[in-house]
């Protein structure tokens, strides 16, 4: 099937932000503030990946997201794993994920309720660069000024612990009984595999990888597992259509991508392993 590039869309959020990022047009003095791109495939509207980028200029909620088996008992498709690749970050910027111990359900309830999670919450600082796989039930807070691209299992499914006082629905229940709240251990170190090649995270739920594109380059996706190519920066063609930054693209089966100017580009598909052989 040939490369097809995504339909983007705009998502307003109280959090997100009037300035973008280099190849995102800002929003409109009449429009809210924009905390979320989405690229979306409408040929494949339950495929198994969506990428985004996010924009923040406050904390998002503190989250979670259900693992497969409870998001299906729920009647969604599937859970929420998703990781994180930091492209820019104030010099303040955190991100919290998992909590600084091990706490129990009733008194993560407690503390979602009276607002004392906000301190239970491993806070880290962050800078261009960090990557972070966040599995399913893992409690979550995406911090201030920063700019992110996000791989995630596709299904919009967010259960909201506590929220800062913004007038926004919260899922305690649901959310409280989803939650794995521990300590945050990484299950993949970033290592290279090869010139120009990164492997960001490997599994369980899709693995992401980032290369340095300079010149052609094949990669061969096994029947019938999709990609997502997603350049960063840079521009160039795959299968004799051109790409630029800021644009996300399905690609199926072998693409042929070829750089005219040098990309900083990320590849994802839902394997639990890398892809070993391509050229």
């Amino acid at each position: 099937m040939p490369a097809r590039r995504l339909k983007m869309h705009r998502v307003e959020k109280p959090w997100g932000r009037r300035s973008l990022w280099p190849g995102f047009a800002d929003p409109a003095p009449d429009q809210g503030p924009v905390g979320e791109i989405w690229f979306q495939d409408d040929a494949d509207p339950q495929a198994e990946l969506l990428v985004k980028y996010l924009f923040t200029s406050e904390r998002l909620s503190i989250q979670v997201h259900p693992d497969d088996a409870a998001a299906r008992a729920s009647g969604h498709p599937r859970g929420k794993d998703e990781a994180w690749l930091v492209l820019d970050a104030a010099a303040d910027s955190t991100i919290a994920i998992g909590t600084r111990s091990s706490v129990d359900h009733p008194r993560l309830r407690a503390a979602a309720e009276d607002g004392s999670i906000e301190a239970m919450m491993d806070w880290r600082p962050v800078q261009a660069g960090d990557v972070f796989y966040s599995p399913a039930g893992t409690v979550h807070a995406i911090g201030a000024g920063i700019t992110l691209v996000e791989v995630q299992q596709n299904v919009d499914l967010t259960y909201r612990l506590y929220d800062y006082g913004r007038p926004r629905a919260l899922h305690l229940d649901a959310g409280i009984a989803v939650s794995n709240a521990q300590p945050f251990e990484p299950n993949f170190t970033p290592e290279e595999a090869g010139p120009g090649r990164m492997i960001l995270c490997e599994g369980p739920k899709f693995v992401l990888e980032r290369w340095t594109l300079e010149s052609g380059r094949t990669l061969t996706l096994p029947d019938p597992v999709p990609g997502w190519f997603v350049p960063l920066s840079g521009e160039g063609s795959l299968d004799g259509e051109r790409w630029t930054a800021g644009e996300v693209w399905r690609i199926d089966g072998r693409t042929f991508f070829d750089a005219i100017r040098t990309g900083d580009v990320l590849i994802a598909y839902p394997l639990a392993r890398r892809i070993s052989a391509f050229d």
